[in-house]
């Protein structure tokens, strides 16, 4: 049994926040994304915020600590875009391996110096931004953008950096297709079985709408019952909605999954100017049905969320047990 298993018998683990609104609360401008490596670049790279890990490590390394400081038992890498297909959009393909390397350091670096209680480091995997099951041409649906094995050589390539990185935990995270979700899962076993190492693995997928399915279709339960062939570490949702509109969805997953079940919701749904308004009280009193339901043992933030909302959502948390699930099933 791995450490982040133990834990997870005993407590509601508390994974972090929001990383793009906290980097946006830094003024950054084209130069902070170039840095001296990417001085001459061709293409504009501002936005790119996986790359900060190389061009501004300070930022990232800060906003870890902020978010460990607030309580958070688990940090998310900072990238969620460090696929060559998604770094393809800034022709930045070669450096796939360094965002992901030094992502995971500085998490790993950040998580090490909290000694007060285990902490652990999540290697972010999110879904690109392309899907295997749904056509991008109307006019075309059995037209792909992309391939399964170009989906599984991508993330192999990351899962690689962010071992070498030092990450206890892989997280799927954000999925809309399960198709993308499966290759990342593939990926990962080939690594594990290449390096004779397994780690534990969160996936998380989410619902894009009030209609409860996913973008390819899935309600939660046939989420999971594509996935829960895989011995996962935990299953669950973020992203897309808030807390009240996850927890039907949500509910779901946790009478039904034989694994860990965990929530990263955004701090409400994104106003007009699309910013979110939920503050770090009112996101805890929403999370708060979470606990008293037993429906959680993981849950953190997604979009619009701080270490203020997770410094919250830490401390109700503590006065919660975990939700029981089937330890160690693949069933």
């Amino acid at each position: 049994m791995t450490a982040i298993e133990k834990q997870l018998l005993d407590r509601i683990l508390v994974l972090d926040g929001a990383m793009g609104t906290m980097i946006q609360r830094y003024p950054l401008e084209e130069e902070d994304f170039r840095g001296e490596r990417f001085a001459s670049h061709a293409f504009s790279l501002k936005g790119n915020n996986d790359l900060l890990n190389i061009t501004r490590p300070d930022i990232i390394f800060e906003i870890h600590k902020e978010y460990l400081a607030a309580g958070a038992d688990i940090i998310e890498t900072n990238t969620f875009s460090g696929t060559t297909i998604a770094q393809a959009d800034y022709h930045l393909e070669d450096a796939v391996y360094d965002i992901n390397f030094q992502g995971a350091k500085l998490a790993r670096d950040a998580a090490d110096l909290f000694t007060d209680k285990p902490r652990f480091v999540a290697g972010a995997i999110g879904p690109t931004n392309r899907t295997a099951s749904i056509s991008p041409d109307v006019n075309n649906p059995g037209y792909r953008a992309v391939s399964f094995d170009e989906l599984k050589n991508a993330y192999k390539e990351q899962i690689e950096a962010l071992m070498d990185g030092g990450v206890d935990v892989l997280l799927i995270e954000t999925v809309f297709d399960t198709l993308n979700a499966k290759a990342a899962l593939f990926a990962a076993n080939e690594v594990f079985e290449h390096r004779n190492i397994a780690l534990p693995i969160m996936i998380s997928g989410t619902i894009t709408d009030r209609s409860g399915r996913t973008l390819s279709g899935q309600t939660p339960e046939a989420f999971l019952i594509s996935l829960q062939h895989i011995k996962l570490l935990s299953i669950g949702l973020n992203c897309a909605l808030g807390s009240e509109l996850m927890e039907p969805y949500l509910a779901v997953l946790s009478d039904k999954s034989p694994f860990a079940v965990s929530a990263h919701p955004n701090a409400g749904l994104p106003n007009a100017f699309g910013e979110y308004d939920e503050t770090a009280e009112i996101m805890a009193q929403k999370v708060d049905s979470f606990f008293k339901k037993g429906l959680v043992n993981i849950i953190g933030g997604c979009c619009g969320t701080t270490p203020e909302h997770i410094a919250k959502i830490a401390e109700l948390a503590n006065h919660y047990s975990p939700r029981k699930f089937i330890h160690g099933t693949n069933s």
